[in-house]
């Protein structure tokens, strides 16, 4: 055997056993014959170079090389699960479906791991990119990374997999693994990981991969994506997948019925304190791709998926003291600050009580023992005093304050709403640094080098008092300054020169408009060709945009009514931002179908119902829910619900088919 085909043997050899091992928890040698085939492997490699493979298994020892990551967009965007915390709503996510759908479907019940998202694509049985979730649109490349987690196979068993394809997962850190982490860095008196969520999340984005192989992370995948998958059943292809040498969490369960799948929540609700990875919920999903396409998807989420997240763990504790916080928005929250106490897997020591009349509502007294919960076992909120538990030693009540922490200035509370403000927008430091915080966000104008304690540090020393300040400097500004070396401020010069090439919408996020979130930010964009014909447009006109109510149309005449906000834009587009309608964003749009209301029914061949609402909205249409005597038309697949057929006979709307429609705009 000559040295290549030797090597060869070894690679394939090794595969096998890691999979045996880290996949199937079956061994079939002993960890020093292995480590003794690795180091094999590896002198060989390192004598015979011409014969190296990025995809070998001595790439799971990682480098000590530091490198910094690439972003990636991703082909498929990576959308989060809508949120839901009660079994009625499960009960109404399954009537959608059943009704969106009207034909016989199944449910695909999955643990919800608590990790950080991943992206894996494969191209002829090989690894080739692992990216992280990012902002759904794009991520960083961890290749490197994830090549060190022993769990996800770097070569496919067998022959019958895709040429290429996309599996997504969730990295985790074992509750073992994790508190022998921080038992470690405890003993070096470095800061604790507060969860294992927030550990892999870290491990993962080192720089030095050799340390993240060290950290022994673990991955379950659980959904496949590409053109040629072999089945049209979900939980099939995740079977199939198995096969592969994927690790697929063998507690997925195919369920039939509603029943099926609450027995399925109540089961592991108790069962899952046994399983030796941190776990948060239950992902319900349809079964059939096929069906999971003519559900489509909504701005933010699927609408044949969602999460059903445990009720949250509850812990009793001391409140010492509220302090306040200002938001950006001028929003002032009080915050109780607690006696530290464990709860699910973090430890908790700050609790927020949102608002005036839930501490009214609590009747809270200093050195009360409060219940805490956590929302959806992210955000910590007190839900309870514990009464009894008070003595002759508590403190004085709890009264929200009436003035602004940060400024002195007197709060204000618009009718309607439970949030106090600070209106001084102009000089509040708080507002005023977190709408530059929100301005250089990722999901804005993503300005790299730029985060909160640099923008605190150029806010104190009076470099930068808004967003538009940020055109202005130059690195011989801020070279110099605190940990600020001359690569790093011509890294912050040229990341903030490189956002004038950020697109319309997310400019238009990025202003911070009260109520618009990115996806109004992307209707306002298709609406208007500039930032002019926005701050010119009246309620009517802004109204008439789908998805654009009075409360955010009113925010928006409120934004463009102040005159130094007006002046701030006008900086803005003298600095060279994109507050326009480039031809790019234009390309595809036409206005066959405008002034036309347009309702979406049934389930379609050619397109899903996302595309043919693009597809309706590029050419000027309009979106609408319900069937009314002011509907143009209706875009029907197979299966029209029979109400909605009757209601449009009823009222006589013309209904066309997808044939018909796609040759209407043609």
């Amino acid at each position: 055997m000559d040295i290549k085909e030797k090597i060869e043997e070894l690679r394939a050899e090794l595969h096998r056993h890691n999979y045996n091992y880290y996949v199937l928890n079956a061994p079939e040698i002993s960890d020093k014959e292995f480590d003794d085939k690795m180091r094999e492997l590896q002198d060989l490699e390192l004598a015979h170079p011409e014969y190296k493979d990025e995809n070998s298994p001595t790439m799971r020892v990682g480098s000590d090389i530091s490198k910094n990551f690439t972003q990636v967009a991703h082909k498929y965007p990576m959308l989060s699960l809508a949120n839901t915390y009660s079994e009625s709503e499960v009960t109404d996510f399954y009537e959608r479906v059943r009704k969106a759908l009207n034909e016989d479907f199944e449910i695909c019940c999955e643990m919800k791991y608590d990790g950080t998202s991943i992206s894996l694509t494969y191209e002829d049985g090989k690894l080739v990119r692992a990216v992280t979730r990012g902002d759904g649109e794009k991520g960083d490349d961890v290749t490197d990374n994830v090549k060190t987690i022993r769990s996800i196979p770097l070569v496919l068993h067998g022959d019958n997999y895709p040429s290429s394809f996309e599996i997504r997962g969730e990295i985790l850190m074992p509750w073992e693994v994790f508190e022998e982490l921080n038992r470690e860095k405890e003993a070096r008196e470095e800061p604790l990981f507060a969860n294992p969520r927030n550990a892999a999340s870290g491990t993962l984005k080192l720089q030095n991969s050799s340390i993240v192989a060290s950290r022994k992370l673990d991955a379950y995948l659980y959904y496949l994506l590409g053109d040629n998958l072999p089945c049209d059943g979900h939980y099939e292809n995740l079977q199939e997948a198995a096969k592969w040498g994927f690790k697929i969490s063998d507690l997925t369960r195919k369920c039939q019925t509603l029943e099926e799948v609450f027995e399925f929540i109540n089961h592991w609700d108790v069962e899952r304190k046994n399983l030796p990875v941190a776990t948060d919920g239950i992902v319900l999903k349809v079964n059939s791709l096929r069906q999971q396409k003519n559900l489509g998807f909504t701005a933010k989420s699927p609408r044949w998926a969602i999460a059903y997240k445990f009720q949250a763990e509850r812990a009793l504790t001391r409140l010492n003291m509220v302090t306040y916080q200002v938001g950006r928005t001028g929003a002032v929250t009080p915050v109780a600050n607690l006696d530290a106490v464990q709860l699910s897997g973090t430890i908790v020591k700050r609790a927020s009580l949102h608002n005036a009349d839930i501490i009214e509502g609590l009747d809270l007294h200093i050195g009360d023992m409060v219940y805490v919960e956590k929302g959806g076992e992210i955000i910590p909120k007190i839900t309870g005093v514990d009464k009894d538990a008070r003595s002759f030693m508590l403190g004085e009540k709890v009264r929200f304050i009436t003035n602004c922490p940060e400024c002195g200035s007197k709060l204000i509370r618009y009718e309607g709403e439970a949030a106090h403000y600070c209106p001084n927008e102009t000089a509040c430091p708080p507002q005023i640094k977190g709408r530059i915080e929100h301005f250089i966000s990722r999901k804005a104008m993503n300005i790299d080098g730029l985060g909160p304690e640099t923008v605190d540090m150029f806010y104190r020393l009076g470099l930068i008092h808004n967003t538009a300040d940020l055109y202005e400097l130059k690195a011989d500004d801020i070279k110099g300054l605190d940990r600020m070396g001359e690569k790093s401020a011509e890294n912050i010069i040229t990341g903030i020169e490189q956002s004038k090439t950020v697109p319309f919408e997310r400019v238009i996020f990025a202003l911070g408009i009260r109520f618009v979130g990115e996806t109004v930010a992307k209707k306002i964009a298709k609406s208007f060709g500039d930032i002019d014909e926005l701050q010119q447009a009246d309620l009517e006109k802004l109204i008439s945009i789908d998805e654009i109510g009075e409360k955010i149309a009113r925010s928006i005449l409120l934004y463009f009514s102040n005159e130094s906000n007006r002046e701030l834009v006008g900086r803005l587009k003298e600095a060279g931002l994109q507050l326009y309608r480039t031809e790019e964003d234009m390309s595809g749009y036409t206005d066959k179908l405008a002034g036309q209301s347009i309702v979406i029914s049934g389930v379609f061949t050619h397109h899903s119902r996302d595309e043919y609402k693009d597809l309706i909205e590029k050419n000027g249409g309009k979106n609408v829910g319900s069937i009314s005597a002011k509907t143009s038309f209706i875009l029907a697949g197979d299966n029209m619900g029979p109400a909605k057929l009757e209601k449009a006979k009823k009222l006589g709307v013309t209904i066309l088919s997808e044939d018909e429609f796609l040759k209407l705009i043609s």
